[in-house]
């Protein structure tokens, strides 16, 4: 039976430089990664696939350094990748960078009117074409793969330049090119600034019900978490859990016996290597000169008092966003009108093509300018009339 899915697997020095050569010369290329990071702090990249005109390698990095692969991304050749933001971190940490500029196909096809699709219904609704079927959960790390886990690897990236040539054709055809770019853009400028160690506070849910003098202690524990767990390739849960890193916070022991009646502190953590750096992270919170920033209206007093204003207008800005044919977070998430209505500079919504779409309008809305009201099932914006209903 011939092989539904034709591929070079490259598992050698001189077989990848045969690839970063016959790539040297491509505007294009398509690209998946298969990896691992249940049991790692950094995602141990097990397969890459790559696609282009007359080819198709899949690249064995457990059997050969892939950082000549940042030879091609240096290039400025465009990567065409789908829900490319786990395959730009597999990238950077394996190879030492991540392509410069991406063409992302399911941002795309959230321009088009299609919603957040899964790669093979993307396939099956262009091209008409059912992708080889895997386990979703297999081992990658696994050798030898399987023929049928080679077969589902090489699918993702078959016919993926295809996808990009009717997908940006399409987005130039409306006008919207521009605004998948600046997408892509985005994506890639949060992959250069993945948060650092010092941000990894904001992440805990917990943290926002500790009292403001316990956020110094919170901030240098979860950024000591971060770099230890970074150190030793582990998750950051495994080092210490949520639970334990706010609880510490919260307690602020300055002694092992201390630490150790902590909850979610077991007696051997806090007995052993890990309890005196735990307490040192403590120590440094406490004599910190740091001081968190001044919190805003919070869910408890002006989000609280506007949440009917926020559920309507969410209602309207995804209608909005479907008359659009705009996979309706593109457009914005219930935090982005939040972030308008608290009259955040930063907010999605007064920028660009959203200010002008959703973000004026929500604007006119706020003051007094504007009201919603139902049309035919619909909920439409107009003029306010300025006169109550009787």
């Amino acid at each position: 039976m011939a092989n539904p899915t034709p591929y070079r697997y490259v598992g050698s020095r001189a077989e990848l430089r045969a690839v970063v050569a016959a790539l040297a010369a491509e505007p294009r290329f398509a690209l998946d990664t298969e990896f691992h990071r249940e049991r790692t702090y950094r995602p141990q990249a097990a397969l890459i696939q790559i696609a282009w005109p007359g080819d198709l390698v899949l690249i064995d990095p457990l059997a050969v350094d892939v950082e000549a692969l940042a030879e091609v991304f240096a290039s400025g050749a465009l990567m065409v990748a789908h829900a490319a933001a786990q395959d730009l971190e597999v990238l950077e940490d394996c190879c030492g960078m991540a392509p410069p500029r991406i063409f992302d196909t399911q941002i795309a096809a959230g321009f088009l009117g299609l919603g957040t699709p899964a790669l093979s219904a993307l396939y099956e609704s262009e091209i008409g074409w059912r992708p080889p079927k895997g386990d979703r959960l297999t081992d990658w790390l696994a050798r030898p793969l399987k023929a049928s886990q080679l077969d589902y690897a090489a699918g993702d990236v078959m016919h993926l330049l295809e996808i990009h040539d009717r997908l940006s054709g399409r987005l130039q055809q409306t006008g919207r090119s521009g605004w998948a770019e600046a997408e892509f853009e985005l994506l890639l400028e949060r992959n250069r600034a993945r948060q650092k160690p010092e941000d990894a506070w904001t992440r805990l849910k917990e943290a926002k019900h500790l009292r403001r003098r316990d956020l110094p202690v919170v901030r240098q524990l979860a950024a000591w978490r971060e770099r230890h767990a970074a150190k030793i390739n582990h998750p950051v849960r495994h080092v210490l859990s949520d639970v334990a890193v706010v609880s510490i916070a919260q307690a602020a022991p300055r002694s092992v016996e201390q630490l150790a009646a902590v909850r979610g502190v077991s007696a051997g953590t806090a007995r052993g290597r890990l309890g005196g750096a735990i307490l040192g992270a403590v120590a440094e919170g406490l004599e910190s000169k740091w001081s968190p920033p001044p919190r805003r209206a919070t869910r408890s007093d002006m989000m609280d008092r506007l949440r009917p204003v926020v559920g309507l207008a969410a209602t309207w800005v995804n209608q909005l966003a479907r008359d659009h044919k705009i996979e309706p977070s593109l457009l914005a998430t219930r935090a982005d009108i939040e972030a308008l209505i608290r009259g955040d500079a930063e907010a999605r919504l007064t920028q660009g093509w959203r200010s002008e779409m959703a973000g004026e309008p929500l604007r006119r809305l706020m003051a007094g300018e504007a009201a919603l009201a139902f049309d035919e099932g619909r909920i439409v914006l107009e003029e306010r009339s300025g006169k109550p209903a009787d």
